[in-house]
């Protein structure tokens, strides 16, 4: 442990700190001398458990002052395309204003249901710039599930593409509050006409050149900027709010400076409807003033030939993305390309090392939720392969198990995370008031997450709290067999769930997708299981598939594999002779 505490890598992790640190300094008070140049001044307040700052900016600030700092370099890369801060900042201003004349108000809701393209950023900063407040939409909904998001969010307007219009023209009737509907058809075949009722986004855009200064709006503190639905992989969706005075601008600032610096060049292939992309991305570029390369989604075959020819220097991952990259055939792209570092969430542990060496990368770790009140824990290198690494030093954490009592050394428990009872510690939930109490209880959020720790009090994730398993009297993880099951070298990725039992409790279902060009034998992959899972914990039942219902964000959507069930061409394992 004091060897890896104390390596070149640990000691290159901590120097990084502190230039990051260093650098956060000088660019908060660079960020202080700019708000006064421009008429506004920043406090720091002393409170009890440190120094704050009086009021954070808000997206639509942090987008003014990078079009001011960094004028002219290029923030975004598209498909050839180069787009300057300033030249991206007026365009929204020009949106803003063209929504407003529509009759688009400050306190008004507006989604964004676009693929990856920069008319996203177009869309999602001038709905800011009103005062308004923007719902993203994860592109793949449609029917009652797009119908639920649009009424529940209580939106007037939509701004789609050509990919997602009829999808929005087939539940408009359904949400009568939804008066503009606006499509980008950039991209859209030779032909295409717009759906009836709708106007053009290009019309938006279009207008004098006075039109793209800012409008000035100052929204109340209060006030919603931004509702983030959850993936909703288990149940319907909850909406996480952001308020126009809790937007942790600072904060992302801060961790801006942490992970990259003016050399940088980011890359994000994940959906900009999706925080990943949308805060630790583009805000982050925004505050460093860096390019992104925004890619249209996740292609694993093309992955690292993308990355190499845009430059990229650094990407963010989910973890499902890399246990899928390691089963590509080896390439001469793996290593053509310039990234250095990668920050990841869930990292499969065997995966880790092996990533790493293939494709000559570091691996930084992080954890963190739209749901989370702010609360991050990384590992940069100084702490074990696979483990989250440790919260900080001041912050007060709990594992804690189905009893409420403190999880036994060894055992999984919900990671609690004490955040007190100031304002900003909550998290509310749009038009949900049982899930944002339950949410944090006396000063201690519960994150949903399982985790385990170390002697040294390391972290390790296990899964989360709602995709767990009763059976046999034991608690089971999906993502610990998940985990197992990945391992085999003919599966390219995996999802278990729970199905009825006629016994009572439930029995285990795994669904599993091949590996292009091999087959999974049902007997060897029984045999691979019983090898190194507890038999309680062995699946009942397997589905082979040729894909899995996902996100936008590669989490499996695993209502939709529990109301498929069990159907005639499911093995049953327990079947199949031993």
């Amino acid at each position: 442990m004091e060897a890896m505490q104390n390596g070149p890598k640990a000691r290159r992790a901590r120097q990084q700190i502190l230039l990051g640190a260093m650098r956060a300094a000088w660019n908060i008070g660079r960020v202080e001398r700019s708000e006064r140049t421009l008429g506004r001044t920043l406090r720091l307040v002393a409170k009890k458990k440190g120094l704050a700052f009086a009021r954070d900016w808000t997206f639509a600030d942090l987008y003014e002052w990078a079009a001011e700092r960094y004028r002219y370099d290029v923030f975004l890369e598209y498909e050839g395309e180069r787009h300057t801060f300033n030249d991206m900042n007026r365009r929204a201003n020009r949106v803003a204003r063209q929504l407003h004349r529509a009759g688009v108000r400050e306190g008004a809701g507006v989604a964004v249901m676009m693929g990856n393209h920069p008319r996203f950023l177009d869309a999602f900063f001038a709905i800011q710039k009103l005062g308004a407040y923007a719902v993203p939409v994860n592109t793949a909904l449609v029917g009652e599930g797009l119908a639920y998001i649009l009424d529940h969010s209580e939106v007037e307007a939509v701004l789609c593409d050509h990919e997602t219009a009829a999808k929005v023209a087939g539940v408009r009737a359904g949400v009568p509050r939804i008066a503009h509907v606006w499509v980008n058809a950039a991209e859209a075949p030779a032909g295409y006409a717009l759906p009836e009722g709708t106007g053009s986004f290009a019309e938006l855009e279009h207008a004098s050149a006075d039109d793209g200064d800012n409008l000035g709006v100052r929204p109340d503190a209060d006030a919603p900027s931004l509702l983030l639905y959850t993936s909703g992989t288990t149940g319907l969706p909850k909406a996480v709010v952001s308020l126009y005075g809790q937007q942790r601008v600072k904060s992302i600032g801060l961790l801006a400076n942490l992970l990259y610096d003016r050399s940088d060049k980011l890359y994000t292939c994940l959906p900009l409807f999706h925080a990943n992309a949308l805060l630790l991305t583009t805000m982050q570029a925004l505050w460093i003033g860096i390019p992104m390369y925004l890619s249209r989604r996740f292609s694993a075959s093309r992955f690292w030939k993308e990355l190499g020819q845009c430059g990229a220097t650094q990407f963010n991952t989910v973890g499902s993305m890399i246990p899928i990259l390691l089963k590509t055939p080896p390439s001469p792209s793996d290593r053509a390309h310039k990234v250095k570092r990668i920050v990841s969430a869930a990292c499969p542990k065997d995966a880790w090392v092996p990533f790493e060496t293939r494709f000559g990368v570091d691996i930084w770790e992080g954890y963190g939720a739209v749901d989370g009140a702010g609360v991050t824990i990384f590992n940069t290198g100084n702490a074990p392969v696979g483990s989250l690494g440790k919260p900080a030093r001041l912050v007060q954490w709990r594992l804690v198990d189905d009893q409420g009592k403190d999880a036994a050394p060894g055992e999984a428990g919900e990671l609690w995370v004490h955040v007190g009872d100031r304002k900003e510690s909550g998290v509310p939930y749009w038009k949900n008031e049982k899930a944002s109490s339950e949410k944090v209880v006396d000063g201690w959020l519960h994150t949903g997450d399982l985790m385990l720790a170390d002697a040294e009090g390391y972290l390790y994730f296990v899964g989360r709290n709602t995709d767990s398993m009763r059976r046999r009297g034991e608690n089971v993880s999906a993502y610990e067999i998940e985990k197992v099951v990945d391992e085999h070298a003919d599966v390219l990725e995996s999802a278990a769930f729970g199905v009825p039992s006629p016994v009572g409790e439930q029995d285990i279902m795994i669904s599993v997708v091949p590996v292009e060009g091999r087959k999974v034998v049902p007997a060897d992959l029984l045999r691979f299981m019983r090898e190194r899972l507890p038999k309680y914990a062995v699946p009942s039942y397997l589905d082979i598939v040729s894909d899995l219902p996902k996100t936008g964000t590669h989490r499996v959507i695993k209502s939709d594999l529990k109301k498929r069930g069990v159907t005639a061409t499911t093995v049953r394992l327990e079947d199949l002779a031993t």
